[in-house]
């Protein structure tokens, strides 16, 4: 059994009614125990960790992300997306090989670690490196094997026996750390008989889908022009919306659309940092949280983006549905810190995920709140939305388990990593 208190910390626990809470939290085996009073009997064979200037806070939950990406970082920025997909980024990542991408994925989740992030979702090939690294550095991870058909029939069978073999290998290991999910990459790079395929290997292991979907305009646009239907019709159709969904980006949506995903309880990552670089658009994200859409926050890729900071995502979906609709209240600070922990959790189907209660599981961080940009100590649901810095994370807890401990982490070998992902990169550009 562990078992171990923070004590004289505060507390941000996503909880309506007690958004903050002074005190103590207990955590044992994995499990917040306690939070906010405790007595010396709860403290009982405890390990104390003093919480003095400290918030601690729900772990970030990225819910979409290509992690070997940050092989291609700063190659090909300011490019619009059918471009910098089709002649920068494709052409390279098809040399990309497994030990590519099993040091790009530490990397990134070094990054993600250090930055506060707890949960990932991840598409993308050689998916089972990426699954080995989330168990060895204990994150929690929802996993896909990305799948692009405009493939002959062969490749197309190999895929979708790969994307296979790794759900059935990987569905809820490490502890439960890890599930998986099934990933036709798009309508714009998949047949319609090939997602299909897909929706029925879904149901087949009875995993959700997730997909990219209405990112550009030009892609809604050539939807129509070939299959004489939007995306999100044309999906629906296809019977994607029948199994558990989660798409990325929903940039360009109309009245119709929404409607239709909020009837198949369709969640949505938002990724406004990739979009707004991208310019892809600006999804209407107000909009799709009064319909009753599940919203969350992600990252995309660090080729895209070009970080992995959920703090600079969270702010970003604050900030810019104020600016663009000249409504102050479009996305409160409460919602945006929402979409970026809990929200994100719900999105993915996890359970007991994404805020400080008892009986939840410990995924939490905490942030150094003793620095000029946190006084005066007001509004702390403020301060970690339009103050917070991604640097000020010192420590990150997952299922209890502390994975980074004043600013070091504990399951990677930072130095080995970068030291490896140079070499990566040298052979892969030279």
């Amino acid at each position: 059994m562990s078992k171990f208190a923070i004590k004289n910390g505060i507390f941000l626990t996503m909880d309506e009614r007690q958004p903050v809470l002074r005190g103590t939290m207990v955590v044992r085996d994995g499990v917040i125990e306690s939070i906010g009073e405790a007595d010396a009997g709860a403290l009982e064979g405890c390990e104390i960790i003093d919480g003095t200037h400290r918030l601690y806070m729900p772990g970030l939950v990225n819910t979409h992300s290509h992690l070997a990406m940050s092989l291609l970082r700063g190659y090909a920025d300011d490019l619009a997306l059918q471009v910098w997909l089709e002649e920068k980024m494709w052409p390279n990542e098809a040399k990309f090989t497994e030990n590519d991408v099993n040091w790009a994925s530490q990397l990134s989740m070094l990054e993600m670690l250090k930055s506060g992030t707890t949960c990932f979702v991840d598409m993308y090939d050689f998916m089972h490196v990426v699954a080995r690294n989330a168990e060895t550095a204990g994150m929690r991870a929802v996993l896909t094997r990305g799948m692009i058909g405009l493939v002959p029939p062969e490749q197309q069978r190999a895929k979708l026996a790969e994307a296979r073999d790794f759900a059935k290998t990987w569905h809820n290991r490490a502890e439960g750390r890890i599930r998986a999910m099934i990933s036709p990459h798009a309508a714009y790079t998949c047949p319609p008989d090939f997602i299909e395929q897909s929706v029925a290997l879904a149901e087949e292991l009875d995993l959700p889908i997730h997909t990219h979907m209405s990112e550009t305009l030009r892609e809604v646009e050539d939807n129509v022009r070939e299959y004489g239907a939007r995306p999100v019709a044309h999906l629906e159709r296809l019977g994607v919306f029948s199994r558990p969904c989660l798409v990325a980006h929903a940039v360009h949506l109309n009245d119709d659309e929404i409607a239709i995903l909020a009837r198949h309880d369709v969640r949505v990552s938002h990724n406004p940092g990739s979009n707004l670089k991208l310019a892809s658009g600006i999804a209407r994200v107000p909009d799709l949280i009064r319909a009753g859409v599940k919203v969350s926050l992600g990252t995309d890729s660090s080729a895209s983006n070009n970080n992995l900071d959920m703090f600079e995502e969270i702010r970003l979906a604050a900030l810019l549905h104020k600016g663009v609709s000249g409504d102050p209240t479009a996305v409160p600070a409460s919602t945006a810190l929402h979409m970026g922990t809990l929200g994100g959790a719900e999105s993915l189907w996890l359970e007991r995920v994404g805020a400080l209660k008892p009986g939840w599981k410990a995924d939490f961080i905490a942030l150094d709140i003793d620095q000029p940009h946190y006084y005066p100590h007001t509004d702390f649901v403020s301060h970690v939305v339009y103050s917070a810095s991604s640097k000020d994370v010192t420590d990150v807890w997952v299922d209890g388990r502390r994975l980074l401990k004043n600013g070091e982490p504990t399951t990677l070998d930072e130095e080995k990593i970068k030291r490896e992902f140079a070499l990566c990169y040298q052979r892969l550009m030279g």
